[in-house]
């Protein structure tokens, strides 16, 4: 090469990176069945032949997409609640401006995780499905900490969950918390995607107010006192 310069290849890891960026991008502007391998390639600035050597398939692309920010995302509500240590509020508050933050610094991905993977049938859905049900076990794990509080008087644990009684709440023993866990979590879903569609929205705000919302009920739980129905 003229003036003895070499170009230097990049690690494969970084292409891929590029690669699975580029097709987040598009997966999330027009869905996976009107994504094309060509649009993917053209973004990350390789050719169409070499997405298919390196990540496959339209399919196994948008699954490893798919699995790529779920990941991503757990790993970040994780690292937002890494003191176990504090009082189950911080915690818990902790954990949803983790998510909030994330979802609001990389749009692309929450909507392939909030939208395309559900629309899109199996696989797709499965693996969403997955994501929901760690974030879940996680956010239950919080709020069944011993340590945190919730699982004060009344509330009995077994096998790393804790549930109410089940003559006052109507389930088994052990379901209390996973129930409370997946109506948080469906909660969070439900404002990201509203937070995403509201200018001027923060994740701290987002977060404050579901924060409000829930911890009426969960910091009433602390202190055993629950509404039974008639």
């Amino acid at each position: 090469m003229a003036d003895g310069v070499k170009v230097r290849r990049l690690p494969r890891v970084v292409r891929e990176r590029q690669m699975m960026d580029a097709a987040v991008t598009c997966f999330a502007r027009h869905g996976y069945q009107s994504a094309s391998m060509d649009e993917i390639a053209e973004l990350a600035g390789v050719s169409k032949p070499l997405v298919y050597l390196y990540l496959g398939s339209k399919e196994e692309l948008f699954t490893a997409c798919i699995r790529r920010e779920a990941g991503a995302l757990l790993a970040a509500v994780a690292a937002g609640v890494e003191d176990r240590s504090r009082p189950a509020d911080e915690q818990l508050w902790a954990g949803l401006l983790a998510f909030f933050t994330y979802v609001a610094d990389h749009p692309d991905a929450w909507v392939v995780l909030s939208r395309r993977a559900w629309t899109q049938g199996e696989p797709f859905a499965g693996e969403a499905s997955r994501m929901r049900e760690e974030i879940a076990a996680f956010v239950a794990g919080l709020i069944g900490d011993v340590h945190g509080g919730v699982a004060g008087p009344g509330v009995e644990v077994r096998g790393g969950g804790a549930g109410p009684d089940p003559d006052v709440h109507g389930g088994g023993v052990g379901r209390g918390v996973d129930a409370l866990a997946l109506a948080l979590v469906g909660a969070a879903e439900s404002l990201a995607d509203w937070a995403a569609e509201t200018p001027g929205t923060t994740a701290r705000d987002t977060a404050a107010t579901l924060m409000n919302f829930a911890w009426a009920g969960l910091g009433n739980l602390v202190k055993s006192e629950r509404w039974s129905p008639p």
